[in-house]
């Protein structure tokens, strides 16, 4: 075929324009599994990973995705007889404010803890509304619980959580260092708390994060996509009756720390992560 013929199907294609739908995956292996502050894994290793997709429909994208993690805390309180995984269900929309850096996400998230509740106790699914703002490598999350059960916590519709992070590249090197504080704040009373406390005294607490991450596509195109982190977390107000052990001293009369460890206290966490 001649060069004539060929020239103007490259140049159709060229202009194609790109596809507004996309697929992304991710896998990671954690030290453990840290959420808000708090291991969910007992120190032990944690594999993640989920699938999302998204629509791009011009000055927004609508999304949808699913993530999962092994967890054990709800066995280690014995709230759960049986109960191994943390499967996250969301969708919701996200832009940019016109041409600007600054940006807008909004949407729902489900957190689904299959397994077989001890007697006594309730699920621990939870359902929070989200709406978040940026700035290039700033953002703050607002999440909001609208159901009554949040994480196996009773009578806390309305519980909150607020979200401060900091994700900051260093030039091109392939280094990003990270930042984050979180307010945790539950509302209502828990009828097992009921004449004893309330659920903002025993729940409640703050939490930070200090991290970095390496790009480690730098190094070889074969690992482009991967990325080796690492970060340390603590928490500060959170109170041993709600994640401590039986053994540390507690607040409210009558109760005690209902984990093997406590959840709350400072850890070092290490992960090799890649996206496809």
């Amino acid at each position: 075929m001649s060069a004539a013929i060929l020239a103007p199907l490259q140049v159709a294609l060229a202009d194609e324009p790109p596809s507004p739908h996309s697929f992304t995956a991710n896998v990671g292996l954690f030290s453990e599994y840290v959420f808000r502050g708090l291991t969910q894994t007992n120190g032990d290793p944690a594999i993640q990973g989920g699938f999302d997709y998204a629509y791009n429909f011009g000055p927004a994208s609508f999304y949808v995705g699913t993530w999962g993690s092994n967890i054990s805390w709800l066995v280690d309180n014995k709230s759960y007889t049986s109960s191994s995984l943390e499967n996250d269900w969301y969708g919701g929309f996200r832009g940019n404010f016109g041409q600007t850096d600054f940006t807008w996400d909004a949407g729902f998230l489900y957190y689904w803890y299959p397994g077989d509740v001890a007697t006594g106790f309730v699920k621990a699914d939870t359902q929070e509304l989200y709406g978040a703002l940026g700035w290039k490598w700033l953002s703050v999350k607002y999440s909001y619980s609208i159901g009554n059960k949040t994480f196996g916590v009773r009578d806390s519709s309305g519980t909150w959580y607020l979200d401060f992070s900091a994700s900051y590249p260093v030039a091109e090197t392939g280094l990003t260092l990270l930042a984050h504080y979180g307010i945790q704040k539950y509302s209502g009373t828990d009828p097992a708390l009921a004449g004893i406390s309330n659920n903002d005294n025993i729940f409640s607490y703050d939490d930070w994060k200090l991290g970095a991450t390496y790009d480690l596509g730098k190094l070889t195109k074969t690992l482009s996509s991967t990325t080796l982190g690492a970060f340390y977390a603590d928490t500060s107000g959170a109170n041993n009756c709600g994640y401590g052990t039986a053994s540390e001293s507690c607040s409210s009369p009558g109760l005690v720390g209902p984990y093997p460890n406590n959840i709350a206290k400072g850890k070092f966490v290490v992960y090799l992560q890649r996206t496809f």
